[in-house]
């Protein structure tokens, strides 16, 4: 069984970035196993927990959950043209301590989503390059912004349009064959 962890880059409770990623994690086919990795409880990232062997429980407690994961796909809101912090420390927290980095390798997939038109193409991009340096091999095609993603949900947080669905399963589709390259 693969496992893929979502990582959602919002901590609301009814974000649309949780609601999208739900919808996701029913397309990936058998063989695949989604779970949801939590990170609002991670405190901010110091490295002198790290070099005085007192990292918090938190820290040690997500990056033993990510080491066990094949894959990772990333579904973010955008923060004033970034990532949003919760993001950007978890990607701290579990490239550390240095040369133990638990996202070294693993293939990762970004959808991003916006309420407005821009789909946070800007936040998307920036963790891309994160990515990069953390030696994640990204899906690269296709891919996934969602604009206007609020009408593009149901009061359940079901997606309403076929078109975006067909998308979706595409985008899933390209990252199940990008894991296959990696994940035995």
């Amino acid at each position: 069984m693969v496992k893929v962890g979502i990582i959602v880059g919002s901590l609301r409770k009814d974000s649309f970035s949780k609601k999208i990623a739900k919808n996701v994690a029913t397309l990936f086919p058998n063989g695949f196993e989604t779970e949801f990795v939590q990170i609002g409880n991670l405190p901010l990232y110091n490295q002198d927990f790290d070099d005085t062997n007192d990292a918090p429980s938190e820290y040690s407690s997500f990056r033993d959950a990510a080491k066990q994961l094949d894959a990772i796909l990333f579904v973010t809101p955008e923060y004033n043209r970034s990532v949003p912090a919760v993001l950007k420390n978890a990607l701290d927290v579990g490239s550390r301590p240095y040369g133990q980095s638990v996202w070294d390798g693993k293939p990762a997939a970004i959808i991003s989503q916006s309420p407005g038109k821009l789909s946070a193409f800007g936040a998307n991009h920036h963790l891309r390059q994160s990515l990069v340096f953390l030696n994640m091999p990204v899906l690269q095609q296709p891919e996934a912004y969602i604009g206007n993603v609020g009408n593009l949900l149901d009061d359940s947080g079901k997606i309403n349009d076929d078109n975006t669905v067909q998308f979706l399963q595409s985008f899933v589709d390209a990252f199940v064959e990008l894991i296959k390259k990696y994940v035995a």
